[in-house]
């Protein structure tokens, strides 16, 4: 993953209750940080005919982990959409870094979008995946 394209951008600071035996973010606090960016900018760009009409659902998490924060510290959430839509299945990138830039956690994720009132699989058409993108 670079540096450079990054769609939508989030920060999070690490609370007491996010940290774990270890001293620091629990895996399972990463894990709902991944899905809550990846809403959010659903969320932040997509109209609102497209959010009353669909939902997101992870069909697949993979993640790195490579370093974290302690309570009180401030991750960095970025992410973007990742490749071409297939069907109604999206990739996504995220990553959390600290203040110097590190790269704490990555992940690449797929989601698959469906109709609300159906809860069938829905193809993501381009006018759907054109907001996703950053400056192209």
């Amino acid at each position: 993953m670079s540096d450079s394209g990054w769609a939508f951008t989030r920060d999070y600071t690490a609370a007491p209750e996010h940290i774990d035996e270890l001293g620091h973010v629990n895996n399972a606090e990463w894990v709902r940080w991944i899905q809550d960016i990846a809403v959010s900018h659903w969320h932040a760009v997509s109209p609102d005919e497209h959010r009353d009409r669909f939902i997101w659902v992870v069909t697949r998490h993979e993640i790195d982990y490579r370093g974290n924060i302690k309570a009180g510290e401030v991750a960095h959430g970025r992410t973007r959409v990742h490749g071409e839509p297939k069907g109604a299945q999206f990739g996504r990138e995220v990553q959390f870094v600290d203040d110097t830039g590190k790269v704490l956690v990555a992940a690449v994720t797929r989601w698959a979008m469906l109709d609300k009132n159906t809860m069938r699989p829905q193809r993501i058409t381009p006018e759907i995946a054109a907001p996703f993108r950053a400056d192209d």
